[in-house]
């Protein structure tokens, strides 16, 4: 059942980036090109993403103790900064700049088989297996006594 729900919210995303143009790379970029061609619909769609997320939350955390098919939420804690996260974003907004895509948009827009799709998806997922097999070395490792 869990798996269902999960296929189900992923094809509502899906079906949500299209309609409101996310999976266009070129509604994307105007956004992002504020000195130039700039378009605050994607603002518009992010603002009435939280509108609705932000009181749905606040009204699942207050009547209930768990999830409806989890044992717990799963809500970050830790509210620091470190070099790995700030480094990360960084990546990902460089990539999203050059590209156009983030990777909930472009998988959404691979089966439309444009080129710069075709192209942006193999690296992305190459990208993601590099950081995963990728020892972390901002971790400082702690010998202890011997």
């Amino acid at each position: 059942m869990k798996q269902i729900f999960a296929l189900l919210s992923g094809l509502v995303f899906g079906i949500g980036l299209i309609v409101s143009g996310m999976a266009d790379p070129a509604k994307v970029l105007n956004f992002l090109d504020v000195f130039g061609t700039w378009d605050p619909s994607l603002a518009f769609v992010m603002g009435g993403a939280i509108a609705v997320t932000a009181p749905g939350f606040a009204w699942l955390f207050r009547s209930r103790q768990t999830p409806y098919f989890d044992t717990t939420f799963r809500v970050p804690t830790r509210n620091d900064l470190e070099p790995k996260l700030l480094t990360g974003a960084a990546i990902f907004g460089i990539g999203w700049g050059l590209g156009g895509f983030c990777p909930g948009p472009a998988l959404t827009a691979l089966p439309l088989a444009a080129s710069g799709t075709l192209i942006f998806v193999p690296f992305m997922l190459g990208g993601m297996w590099i950081a995963r097999h990728t020892p972390d070395l901002m971790t400082k490792t702690k010998k202890g006594p011997a």
